[in-house]
């Protein structure tokens, strides 16, 4: 497993206003989108691409295109459907898919509930966009089932990262793929209660509100 923490100005501006308690969710969903796409940037770095040649107006020349498969960007619900446009917005061409995983409070392990992959994985490059990072278990999760439909080559995004998690997918992954984490700043700790300090709060309640 590689980390990638985004050393930008602009990023770390946007997490601050993000972390704010007074930020209303119009602002945060905003604000999501804008850093995703920030994030996705950094995530992309490696993606595969082919040589293609083209015309110009005054000559032709070899440039260069993404190849085929088409990566696979997997938002899990709900809150990672945030960051699903900011991530699109950098790669239009993507297919998406959909992994629905819960944590239970009390164990704080991760349960399914839906599931809209492709069967086939084999030679695709998965972006999962998740904003916590806390205790692990659901970024373990989604691996996983990428795993079993063959992807060997996974790209994380986060928002925020916790040690603890870190640590549980380095664990759990070890080096049987190729897998990166790309967030915008490891925090401190998570609490009793598996959130991450000083971390942003609940991302989906602040995405979308409370439900009860």
């Amino acid at each position: 497993m590689r980390l990638h923490v985004a050393d930008h100005p602009l990023i770390a501006h946007k997490l601050t206003v993000l972390r704010d308690v007074r930020t209303p969710s119009p602002i945060f969903r905003q604000l999501t989108e804008e850093l995703v796409t920030l994030l996705a940037y950094e995530a992309t770095r490696e993606i595969r691409t082919v040589a293609e040649e083209i015309d110009t107006p005054v000559a032709r020349t070899t440039g260069t295109t993404l190849a085929e498969p088409r990566p696979l960007v997997v938002p899990i619900l709900r809150a990672g459907l945030g960051m699903l446009e900011g991530m699109t917005r950098l790669l239009p061409t993507a297919e998406v898919g959909f992994l629905g995983l819960q944590r239970n409070e009390e164990t704080l392990e991760a349960v399914t509930y839906a599931n809209r992959l492709p069967d086939d994985l084999t030679g695709r490059q998965c972006f999962v966009v998740d904003p916590m990072l806390a205790t692990g278990g659901t970024l373990v999760a989604s691996i996983e089932y990428l795993f079993e439909r063959g992807a060997r080559d996974v790209t994380c995004v986060c928002l925020l990262a916790a040690p603890e998690g870190l640590r549980m997918v380095q664990e759990a992954i070890g080096d049987r793929a190729d897998v990166t984490i790309v967030t915008a700043a490891v925090d401190d700790h998570l609490n009793e209660k598996g959130y991450i300090i000083p971390g942003l709060g609940d991302a989906g309640d602040r995405l979308y509100g409370v439900i009860d």
